[in-house]
């Protein structure tokens, strides 16, 4: 009876692969490996700021050597990864394997060319960390231990990815660091010089967001899309807002909208839900709600009254 059942099962998913044929991939090309192109980017922050992220060098006549050694084999890897890749792009679909490969090679290496900006870029962004956290202690701690420069690293790899062409990697490296942080970057936003995300977690900035340099933002801010109704109709559509130089946005904000600009040196407050654009040199703030106060010393008279009196536990 068992074995008769398993029988059915077994027919029944294969004929659904029938019927779902398009997330079956028979015959097709591989898709990257998740887990490979996770220590990949490992070893890409290792190149970016060794002995944070991976060994010190053990003498500095080795430097030379080792970011050879290690340039060479993250060109091999991500070089086979990125031809697994270009295949579920339809312009590269029918290419041939050789043909992949080349391709996926020079995409790599134009890649790597850029490690130098990219860690011009991060130094920026470190630094914008110091100077705008009291709390950070050193430039070590924000390397080592800050998971909005985590997630600030991450992105600024996967959108030189992003923007060389390369499907599918550029959003596993950034979904990674969206795991590991809680930060969502899209790969495909735009983010200048000296940004700082303090606390992190809940962040979401959307594919077609824009910021400027010197933008500081905090935990639970979300820069999205108004709406996704018109699915796969609105791509390439901007979507998501833009926000422009010295601007600063405080936890649990909301800005929404292609067409909505924050302007200059704002500053945007907690908790406010921004749909339309702000002016330059603007404060946007939500109006203190009104507070009640009991006096805790008092107790109930009956049942009837036990709602009223709150215990706090923190």
């Amino acid at each position: 009876m068992l074995e008769n059942r398993l029988k059915a099962l077994s027919a029944a998913i294969v004929q659904s692969y029938d019927d779902l044929s398009e997330t079956i991939k028979f015959g097709s090309a591989a898709l990257p490996a998740s887990k490979k192109l996770v220590k990949l980017l490992g070893k890409l922050q290792a190149l970016l700021f060794p002995a944070y992220f991976g060994k010190p060098f053990s003498i500095p006549a080795s430097v030379s050597c080792h970011v050879g050694v290690a340039l060479e084999e993250i060109q091999t890897e991500l070089s086979r990864e990125v031809a697994k890749a270009l295949p579920h792009l339809e312009r590269y679909a029918k290419e041939e394997t050789n043909d992949l490969a080349a391709e996926a090679r020079w995409l790599v290496i134009a890649f790597l060319e850029q490690l130098p900006q990219i860690r011009e870029a991060l130094e920026a962004d470190i630094q914008a960390a110091y100077d705008g956290d009291p709390a950070a202690f050193s430039k070590d701690e924000v390397i080592a231990s800050y998971p909005g420069f985590y997630a600030v690293m991450t992105y600024r790899l996967a959108n030189r990815l992003h923007k060389l062409g390369a499907p599918l990697i550029p959003r596993i490296w950034s979904e990674h660091a969206h795991g590991r942080t809680g930060i969502d970057i899209h790969p495909g936003a735009s983010i200048g010089r000296y940004f700082f995300i303090d606390h992190g977690t809940g962040i979401v900035i959307g594919e077609t967001t824009v910021i400027g340099n010197h933008v500081k933002i905090y935990q639970g801010v979300t820069l999205g899309g108004i709406s996704t109704r018109g699915g796969q109709a609105l791509r390439g559509v901007k979507r998501h807002p833009t926000v422009e130089d010295y601007v600063t946005i405080y936890s649990g904000a909301s800005i929404f909208g292609g067409q909505t600009v924050i302007g200059k040196h704002s500053v945007i407050g907690s908790n406010v839900f921004i749909a339309t654009s702000v002016p330059e040199y603007t404060k946007v703030s939500v109006k203190n709600p009104e507070l009640q106060y009991k006096d805790n010393n008092l107790t109930p008279k009956n049942e009837l009254e036990q709602d009223e009196f709150w215990t706090w536990n923190i």
